[in-house]
């Protein structure tokens, strides 16, 4: 319960309370018992000069036995309270008292040392040193208590002529004391129990507020951040709630824009084409995004379960923790394979609040294409390298040849130059090719498309190649329905592409064989069929038949004059005009090939 502020606040007022309470009654009754003595003293004191001044018996004559009958009609006569009684006393050596206003009449003749209400100390120090003595005592069993006075009486001379000695009850003081003390303690009672309630009031303003703000702010906490306190002042407490209230507005705000930047983040790094491990220092995998799962071959949840250089110590051990860590090299790159694929691993480190190195991250870049591409390219210029070198020899070797004297022989000369001149044209077709395959590669081609219809082209590329398939007796059969529908396209594209796939037929057709040109069409697409039943297409080799210089025969495609661009060339003009090409194979069976095109 004390461990709340409201208590405390409750405690701090009621101490104040009641330390300033105790302190300003023990002052008023000190004040008010002294201020009461002091005057029960000057009273006495004039009680004891009115008598002096009014009795010359006493003032008068040294020797107070002489009047002492006087003397006693003197203090008799003397108004006193009734709480006073007056002692003289002589100066004989045992002090007899000749006169009192007492009642007893039997104390007058008796020594003053015997009775009990007189204090002989102050008697006996009052003759020694002629000056007045004061004292206390109790009476009536220490129920009450009484005020002495010892005043000496000096002759002319400044001997001793005797004592007046007074004493006064102080009981109706105490007790008015103590009416006073019991009216101060229920006062104070009083004030403490309105300092309670007035203190749990104050407390309450005070922490009511500071509770408000506490219960928010746990809510806060718990990612509730639609919290606004009610400021209810303009004092510390206001000032709390109102920069409470900010403090959220701004909270909610930084969240927002760092949640808006983690979700950036987050969404760059799911989509990102790139896999993302985040590795900590002991081997595990802190995070990994789909990319990486997928390249990794596991699920999310599997990832607390599996150790990151387990994965990687057989395939490229320089990118593990432990390699990274004994080289002390925590930025760099590196070409590994997984399953076929080919990565580069780049990695950095991860560094921490303290600026020390938490772990690692690595970004695997898939370059599988890259790589392929790059051999390609590499394979491209050994091929363009390797079809111009051998015309290339050719030419220059019967050049050397006719040089060396062989053009004289009009027979030879004549053969030798009619080789020149069919490797001169085979290097003309390989440029040309070349040159048109840059143009596909860099979309530089103009295509003129327009509407063709596809039986009347079909028709028209029959009448040029028959000639070609009659010189090997093999019969070309042309079914084609008379409406076809029509395509937009480049004519002479297209017609480059059919008479490619056509020529191609004829030159792998044995002699006496069938070609079949056919053509149908459904409501979106039209496609163009040209098949034999030539030497076929191993099945391997089918999905390699449209790359660059790819050929299935090379010495006997060489001899039919084929570049091994052709179909390269043709893929790539049909792609530019949306369409597609396929091509089913047999070897010792026949060729099947599809030209698909959009209707217009």
């Amino acid at each position: 319960m004390f461990k709340s502020i409201r208590w405390k606040f409750i405690v701090v007022y009621f101490l104040l309370v009641f330390i300033a309470m105790v302190i300003v009654m023990a002052f008023i009754i000190r004040k008010f018992e002294d201020h009461h003595l002091n005057q029960a003293t000057r009273t006495m004191e004039t009680r004891v000069r009115n008598l002096i001044n009014m009795s010359n018996n006493i003032s008068k004559n040294d020797d107070w036995n002489l009047v002492k009958e006087e003397i006693q009609t003197d203090v008799k006569q003397l108004p006193v309270y009734a709480t006073e009684i007056i002692y003289i006393i002589d100066n004989t050596s045992i002090s007899s008292i000749i006169a009192s206003n007492s009642s007893n009449n039997k104390i007058i003749g008796q020594s003053a040392f015997n009775l009990s209400q007189i204090q002989a100390e102050l008697i006996i120090d009052a003759k020694k040193h002629g000056e007045k003595r004061e004292g206390y005592s109790s009476i009536d069993n220490g129920t009450s208590r009484a005020k002495h006075l010892a005043y000496p009486v000096l002759s002319d001379n400044g001997k001793i002529k005797g004592i007046i000695y007074v004493t006064s009850d102080l009981t109706d003081m105490y007790n008015t004391l103590e009416e006073s003390k019991t009216i101060l303690i229920k006062a104070t009672a009083l004030a403490l129990a309105i300092t309670v309630l007035i203190g749990f009031l104050i407390a309450r303003s005070i922490t009511e507020p500071i509770n408000d703000v506490t219960k928010k702010a746990e809510r806060m906490a718990k990612g509730d951040f639609d919290q606004v306190v009610e400021v209810k002042s303009d004092d510390e407490i206001g000032q709390l709630a109102s920069m409470f209230n900010y403090l959220t507005l701004k909270l909610k705000s930084t969240l927002a824009e760092v949640n808006k930047e983690k979700s950036k983040l987050d969404t760059i790094i799911t989509h990102m084409a790139d896999g993302v491990i985040a590795v900590s220092l002991d081997g595990k995998i802190i995070h990994a995004n789909p990319v990486a799962l997928d390249m990794l071959k596991v699920k999310p949840e599997e990832l607390s379960e599996i150790q990151y250089d387990e994965i990687f110590d057989e395939k490229n051990n320089r990118i593990t923790i432990r390699g990274i860590s004994k080289e002390e090299k925590w930025r760099g790159s590196e070409i590994i394979e997984i399953d076929s694929k080919v990565y580069n691993a780049e990695y950095a480190p991860l560094i921490d609040e303290n600026s020390n190195i938490g772990g690692m991250i690595i970004v695997f870049q898939d370059i599988t294409k890259q790589q392929k591409l790059e051999n390609m390219r590499k394979e491209f210029v050994a091929n363009v390298s390797h079809e111009l070198k051998t015309p290339i020899t050719t030419i220059k070797s019967y050049t050397e040849t006719l040089m060396d004297g062989a053009i004289d022989d009009k027979e030879i000369s004549m053969n030798f130059l009619s080789v020149i001149d069919s490797e001169c044209d085979r290097m003309a077709r390989i440029v040309k090719d070349l040159l048109q395959l840059s143009d596909l590669d860099y979309k530089q081609t103009k295509w003129s498309k327009k509407s063709i219809k596809v039986n009347e082209l079909l028709k028209s590329i029959y009448l040029k190649i028959r000639i070609s398939a009659e010189e090997k007796n093999q019969k070309i059969e042309l079914n084609i329905k008379e409406d076809i529908g029509e395509v937009l396209a480049d004519k002479d594209g297209i017609e480059q592409v059919i008479l490619n796939i056509i020529t191609n037929a004829i030159k792998y057709t044995p002699n006496n064989g069938t070609i079949e040109i056919g053509a149908n069409s459904d409501s979106e697409r039209v496609t163009i069929t040209v098949k034999d039943n030539g030497i076929g297409i191993p099945k391997e080799d089918i999905n390699r038949i449209f790359e660059r210089f790819y050929r299935v025969d090379k010495a006997r495609s060489r001899e039919m004059g084929g570049t091994g661009l052709g179909l390269s060339i043709a893929k790539q003009i049909i792609e530019a005009h949306n369409g597609e090409i396929r091509i089913n194979s047999e070897c010792n069976v026949g060729t099947t090939v599809d030209i698909i095109l959009p209707l217009k």
